[in-house]
């Protein structure tokens, strides 16, 4: 069975245009893409579909991560993908930005979800979580905050 990270967000963001969980999804996408992973990323709807891949194409040269939303780029889709519809090519990583669990997450190896701050998000990722243990995929958590707390020691350490 597949991996499931959930991130925890103690706090609302600053950018009512961009959620925290969206950005964080934004920067594992970069992350796992040079680790050599293909990534799909799920969200709600063709809106938010549009707002992450913008947000992508916003990250400087030096950490650009090729990126399309299913059915534009290259034939078998480029590292990134993202859509609100489920994907077409087989993918390592899924990022769920979606409030359900997607119908096809037994196809990836690593699944990760996020649990917002707000109150009506976090019954939604309680949901999601109890649906992906009863599937039988194995569970953690990470706390956001204490992440960054944690990168911030070591850099101020160094």
């Amino acid at each position: 069975m597949s991996q499931v990270l959930f991130y925890i967000h103690s706090e609302e963001g600053t950018d009512a245009n961009l959620p925290p969980y969206f950005m964080q999804a934004c920067q594992l996408a970069a992350y796992y893409y040079q680790q050599n992973q293909k990534v799909f990323i799920y969200t709600e709807n063709q809106q938010d579909a549009f707002i992450v891949d913008e947000y992508l194409w916003q990250f400087d040269g030096d950490s650009f991560v090729p990126h399309n939303l299913v059915g534009e780029g290259p034939r078998y889709g480029s590292p990134v993908e993202i859509s609100w519809l489920a994907p077409q090519h087989p993918r390592a990583v899924l990022i769920n930005l979606n409030q359900s669990i997607p119908e096809f997450n037994l196809n990836f190896q690593q699944i990760i979800d996020f649990v917002p701050a707000q109150e009506q998000l976090k019954i939604n990722a309680r949901m999601r979580y109890s649906a992906y243990k009863k599937l039988g995929h194995t569970l953690s958590t990470q706390d956001v905050k204490a992440t960054s707390q944690e990168s911030t020691n070591q850099t101020e350490d160094k």
